[in-house]
């Protein structure tokens, strides 16, 4: 459980968009125990002074080294972290787990095939395999002698899995499944060992699978990619291939929850792999800022630098503020159990927060690196120079683990799921909203002795507009809603930023309660210039979004409700950058 899992009750997944939350009721990075920070600087060792100094012999697809580095992070216990104990694993919180992704994420082509082997390709087996299977799986991989693969997607089939057209059948002498089909995309494709397929039973129940390389199995041609060229990504042909009784993952037609769940974790997972990429990025934006010189001073003196540095810092903090927040709640969901079901539950509890991650992150991640080319000039645009391979690699996070599309249109239909099924009472709430709307007064928070209690009342009625959104399209669309795509686009990046608004002003209000308000000032400052931001994306996505649904009256009495939801008094935004930049370019490097 998460160092303060004692103070909190638990929380339903999705519940922030109708409760409040205390600084005391989160996890935030500076909750990470002594073993926590231990995980995260063997890492970033390891990838620093193993792996990166041999990018470009990876970049040339030398899976032999490849293969020696997956067994060199195996030997640390990178890959084993979440794998219990009893088949050779650490059996270590999500935490952990996290902070392994984010550290790999310094080098996002290791990151994707260690990403592989340490998630996708391998927590089907921990959550779904037989017992027989984890016997036999489990050790081999946590020890790096066998390279895992998730082969789910095909030419066909991209974001509509179900639509796969792989199947499998039973032997004759019903020993084993014989599977038939062509995946694509799959990372580690040209090396691994083990795949975990998805195919369809008597070619319509979609099942999973543990597959061995073997004759009736091949791997085609590495795609040539814009980025993550360090990792092998191929198609798989499967020809007659076999797969033993007992490597049958889950129930046969329930293949469709062991994809959809173990997306979930590899969401999050993402997310925290983007932070570390982020925050090189940002380190070396730093670095080259001071070095460049032009007009006989250091480019990181001039304000348009510093404002670029400021907000790429601001994005870093928030976003890992969300990431370890999130986290918080599912390791306090899991509590103390071992029942990978019991685990798997908790994990899908969240699976609204787990797509706000990815999404978010991954555009943060997208902005961080086209800011990282700019700062660089010319010389981001060369190969010679870091941030050229930074551009290229971060562009694949918006596509991976479900495109951002898929995933923004996730988050208000789990919402809904939860609504519905009588889980989470946001019907109710968004009920008593609308009733809150028609009445002259807006209730907000208003006690200037509590720190950013401005930025508190922003964030509650950034979640009332999401509420807003969100039941407005429900009451309009009922059933149908699912179909209104571009509705379901603009309620998610409401709810979004609504999402990272608390969360960075609860880590805010947290570090200050510890440290004091003048040693917290920077992220006070990161903080507000964020929810000042944010405020205005909101109102902007809302005022389209709801015009996209209603007319006449009912939209004027909504547009007037987001104009008293989205009042705010602008903060000194150039200043606060400026103070957050100039911080960093002192230490020359990023400090928060």
């Amino acid at each position: 459980m998460s160092a303060v899992a004692e103070q909190k009750q638990l929380v339903q997944g999705g519940e922030f968009l109708i409760a409040d939350r205390t600084p005391d009721e989160i996890f935030t990075p500076e909750d990470f125990t002594e073993e926590h920070r231990m995980i995260a600087e063997t890492t970033r060792q390891f990838i620093d002074n193993e792996v990166i100094p041999h990018i470009d012999e990876l970049e040339k697809h030398d899976w032999k080294l490849a293969r020696e580095l997956v067994k060199k992070a195996a030997d640390l216990g990178l890959i084993g972290a979440n794998i219990p104990e009893e088949y050779g694993g650490l059996g270590l919180d999500q935490t952990s787990g996290a902070l392994v992704g984010e550290n790999i994420g310094r080098c996002a082509s290791f990151a994707t095939t260690l990403g592989a082997e340490s998630g996708i390709g391998l927590l089907p087996i921990i959550y779904f395999g037989t017992e027989a299977a984890k016997q036999k799986y489990l050790p081999k991989i946590a020890s790096g002698e066998l390279i895992t693969a998730y082969a789910l997607t095909e030419a066909g089939s991209g974001s509509d899995a179900m639509a796969a057209k792989a199947t499998a059948r039973l032997s004759a002498d019903g020993t084993h499944y014989i599977l038939n089909g062509e995946k694509m995309f799959i990372t580690n494709g040209g090396f691994a060992d083990i795949f975990i397929v998805f195919a369809k039973v008597d070619g319509d129940k979609f099942s999973a699978f543990i597959v061995e390389r073997q004759e009736g199995l091949s791997a085609g041609a590495e795609e040539h990619k814009m980025g993550i060229k360090g990792s092998s990504t191929t198609p798989l042909v499967l020809a007659d291939a076999k797969a033993p009784l007992e490597n049958l993952l889950g129930e046969i037609g329930k293949g469709h929850k062991i994809a959809f769940n173990t997306l979930n974790i590899g969401r999050f997972k993402l997310g925290a792999m983007c932070i570390g990429g982020m925050k090189l990025m940002l380190h070396e934006s730093i670095r080259y800022a001071n070095e460049r010189q032009q007009f006989g001073k250091s480019i990181s003196s001039f304000g348009a630098i510093k404002s670029k540095l400021g907000e790429m810092a601001i994005r870093t903090w928030v976003g890992e503020a969300m990431i370890y927040r999130t986290l918080g709640m599912i390791e306090d969901a899991i509590g103390d159990t071992n029942d990978p079901d019991a685990k798997m539950r908790a994990i899908e509890e969240y699976s609204a927060e787990c797509s706000i991650i990815k999404v978010a992150l991954s555009e943060y991640c997208d902005y961080l690196a086209d800011e990282m080319v700019q700062i660089y000039g010319g010389y981001g645009y060369s190969a010679d120079y870091p941030a050229e391979r930074a551009y290229r690699d971060s562009r694949i996070n918006r596509i991976f683990e479900g495109t951002n599309e898929i995933n923004r249109m996730l988050i208000p239909g789990r919402l809904m799921k939860s609504a519905l099924s009588g889980k989470l009472a946001l019907l109710p709430a968004a009920q008593a909203l609308m009733d809150e709307i028609l009445t002259p007064q807006i209730v907000g928070f208003d006690d200037d002795e509590i720190l950013l209690a401005a930025e508190q009342k922003l964030a509650k009625n950034a979640k009332k507009v999401g509420l807003m959104t969100l039941g407005t399209a429900a009451q309009k669309y009922m059933m149908t809603l699912g179909d209104q795509q571009e509705i379901l686009l603009g309620i998610a990046d409401v709810i979004m930023d609504a999402y990272a608004m608390e969360s960075a002003i609860l880590r805010a209000q947290k570090l200050a309660a510890s440290a004091g308000e003048e040693a917290a000032a920077r992220y006070i400052d990161m903080t507000r210039v964020f929810c000042n931001d944010a405020v205005e994306r909101i109102e902007a996505r809302a005022k389209n979004t709801l015009a996209g649904m209603a007319d006449g009256d009912e939209l004027r009495t909504l547009l007037a409700a987001l104009r008293r939801f989205t009042k705010l008094t602008p903060v000194n935004t150039i200043a606060a950058r400026q103070r957050i930049a100039d911080e960093m370019i002192a230490a020359n490097r990023y400090v928060y």
